[in-house]
């Protein structure tokens, strides 16, 4: 009688190695390192994107700080503490960049909201034929650069050859001296940064203005309320998400102005035009004086803070 012996087969080498490898692991080291692992592995992924944002904001920010606490005096930085903004208190040329910018903004602003709400009005009216065509001539502006729109006015507001005093002259109206009147360089900045910003303010109105249910105008228009009363009653209470938007980043955009008089009028004539951001840019790098510099940044960064958290405040009570 003959016994025939049955042998397994082998695993291949690998598997037995794998296998080897995971024995020699405890079971509870496993759910360990695995759960680490997930971790870890966002913060990886994340780790350029976190290099860069130190690098390139949290530490300009902190730079900024320490320098508006310092001096240079014949090339060496010594500490001066709150001198620098204890010099803004007492300084002229601040306060006339400070109401320069608030000016520009009381009028600005305004016109341009209420412009924007006029135009999402229109542009969302079944009534208006090529709507398409409008909404894209509106928004156009926005895409062009700020330097190149600056230039294209300052070509378009030059006393001589301008394409505006060329009009004004053709049809018997004196020449104005837009960029050289204290009165008329500062309309010439609103003219210029309503005709750039306004369609961008007017896309998103008319992104608000689809949102609103068709019923409410239904409902409004069964109670025997007109046009005018639709408006002031439907229309406006719909776009106040955007108008609280926008009325916030004009204003924070607006306090922060620098391309348009630095392109259009230097800020002149006579500081007629000056703004903060452009006296921030000529104490820094005209006057290589950083540490002030700094100390208007941070000083305009709290001014930016205080106005838009008074607006959003009032804007949520009125809604309220």
């Amino acid at each position: 009688m003959s016994t025939t012996t049955t042998s397994s087969p082998r695993p291949p080498a690998g598997e037995a190695a794998a296998t080897a490898r995971s024995a020699a692991v405890p079971p509870r080291r496993r759910p360990a390192r695995q759960a680490l692992r997930a971790r870890v592995t966002p913060f990886v992924f994340l780790a350029p994107v976190i290099v860069l944002f130190l690098g390139f904001k949290v530490y300009p920010v902190v730079y900024a700080l320490v320098l508006s606490f310092t001096r240079n005096v014949g090339g060496v930085t010594e500490f001066v503490g709150g001198a620098n903004y204890g010099r803004l208190l007492h300084d002229p040329l601040f306060w006339t960049a400070l109401r320069n910018t608030l000016e520009i903004l009381v009028i600005q602003v305004p016109l341009m909201l209420g412009l924007a709400v006029v135009l999402a009005v229109a542009l969302n009216s079944k009534l208006l034929k090529w709507r398409s065509f409008f909404r894209v001539a509106y928004f156009v502006p926005i895409v062009m650069g700020l330097v190149a729109y600056g230039i294209l006015f300052s070509a378009l507001l030059n006393y001589q050859n301008g394409f505006i005093n060329y009009l004004l002259t053709s049809v018997g109206l004196p020449r104005i001296p837009w960029l050289t009147d204290p009165f008329w360089a500062k309309a010439s900045i609103i003219m210029a940064m309503t005709w750039h910003y306004t369609g961008q303010s007017t896309v998103m109105y008319l992104a608000q203005l689809q949102s609103i249910p068709g019923e409410l105008y239904e409902a409004a228009q069964m109670d025997g309320a007109n046009r005018r009363r639709q408006f002031w009653h439907v229309t406006l209470p719909g776009l106040r998400p955007a108008l609280l938007l926008t009325v916030v980043l004009s204003t924070i955009g607006t306090l922060q102005l620098f391309d348009e008089p630095y392109v259009l009028t230097g800020g002149g004539p006579d500081n007629a035009t000056l703004t903060i951001g452009m006296y921030l840019y000529d104490s820094a790098f005209k006057n290589f004086d950083f540490g002030y510099a700094s100390a208007i940044g941070y000083v305009l960064a709290l001014i930016v803070t205080a106005v838009s958290v008074i607006q959003m405040l009032l804007l949520r009570r009125r809604a309220q």
